[in-house]
């Protein structure tokens, strides 16, 4: 059985015991700060040392692939010296305030550049992340689509389909998680271009979007569990990239991509914890590990994966993975991500407002 079934089976097994009617929260395991083991003791004269990297939980199969790799290229580079990979994965911004609040990572790799900013806020990562590596430390990209189950049988094309009635969707929570925030901007993004920039009518828009929200779980993972093992709703609304690998775990026989003429561009930028290296001593490691993910074989891991690369000759010999889509990045549309927060997700925010049942 593959990592990625026996993971679903368990988040499965663990929300069956939840009643399905009404919208409610549900979490997906990630460590925390009291079951998360790291090392905080500086790296030994041998060179062998210990990294906690904290990110986002639909990244776990490409770290689970990406990991060993550079194990071996540390391994070459620093005459047999081991290198030790520790991962904690859940939603997004769940994960960025655990470390925060103490979880000890050396690095963070994640999906929106505000749970990295938040980190800068809290002087655990210095000002100017983003030029420390290639592509603004963005290594891939993703974008959002809709996974149907196979026939398509309530013919979703379309973001105006997401809001018929009878159609019910399955979204990650904006509030939690990266991935649940970039599926609500997408959808409020589409509704302003569609209604030339009328904001009143994209709140219309979200709200009806909103009300065919059974459930609104804690993680982009937990979402796609929902979806394919407990066989709640017609549409999940996730990346890209774990929707094709839903796809392919479970079957194309079960599930059909919906590709939306017009969506939003997930960006997933990285960096390096400076705290925390200077304490552990583990600075020059962890730099390596988040440079590698520019590397050959990591872009086109990244690729198989259904992760857009940076690396433009990777991305244009893997073009058949990724349809041609018209995509915006929330800050062009939006504003920094500090303004989006406030004005979308924070309490009493356009989501808040627009979440009334």
């Amino acid at each position: 059985m593959s990592r990625f079934l026996s993971y679903t089976l368990m988040v499965a097994a663990a929300a069956s015991l939840a009643a399905c009617g009404g919208q409610k929260t549900e979490t997906t395991p990630a460590q925390t700060p009291a079951n998360a083991s790291s090392s905080t003791t500086a790296a030994p004269a041998g060179g062998d040392v210990t990294i906690m990297n904290v990110s986002y939980d639909v990244m776990r199969d490409f770290y689970k692939e990406y990991n060993p790799l550079f194990e071996k290229e540390y391994a070459a580079k620093h005459g047999g010296a081991k290198i030790t990979i520790e991962q904690s994965h859940g939603g997004s911004s769940k994960q960025a305030l655990s470390v925060a609040n103490g979880l000890k990572a050396d690095v963070v790799t994640m999906n929106q550049s505000s749970d990295v900013e938040l980190l800068e806020k809290k002087g655990l990562i210095q000002a100017g992340w983003q030029a420390k590596l290639p592509d603004n430390a963005v290594p891939f990209t993703s974008t959002t689509v809709f996974l149907v189950r196979k026939g398509n049988p309530k013919g979703i094309q379309d973001w105006n389909d997401l809001i018929k009635d009878g159609n019910q969707v399955i979204i990650a929570h904006p509030k939690t998680t990266g991935n649940g925030r970039y599926s609500f901007l997408a959808a409020y993004g589409q509704a302003l271009k569609a209604n030339n920039g009328d904001e009143a009518k994209a709140k219309e828009y979200v709200k009806a979007f909103l009300k065919n929200v059974p459930i609104m779980d804690n993680g982009g993972r937990a979402a796609t569990t929902t979806f394919v093992q407990r066989g709640i709703g017609d549409a999940l609304i996730t990346f890209e990239n774990e929707a094709n690998l839903a796809s392919r775990e479970f079957g194309k026989d079960q599930f059909e991509i919906i590709y939306p003429k017009y969506s939003i561009k997930a960006e997933n930028p990285v960096a390096v914890v400076d705290k925390v290296v200077v304490g552990k001593g583990t600075g020059a490691a962890a730099k390596e590990y988040l440079d590698y993910l520019w590397s050959q074989p990591a872009q086109e891991l990244a690729a198989s994966l259904y992760l857009r690369p940076s690396n433009a000759e990777v991305l244009a010999a893997n073009q058949d993975k990724f349809p041609t889509m018209e995509t915006f990045r929330a800050n062009d549309v939006f504003g920094t991500w500090d303004e989006i927060m406030k004005k979308f997700f924070a309490d009493g925010g356009v989501f808040d407002e627009v979440n009334k049942k």
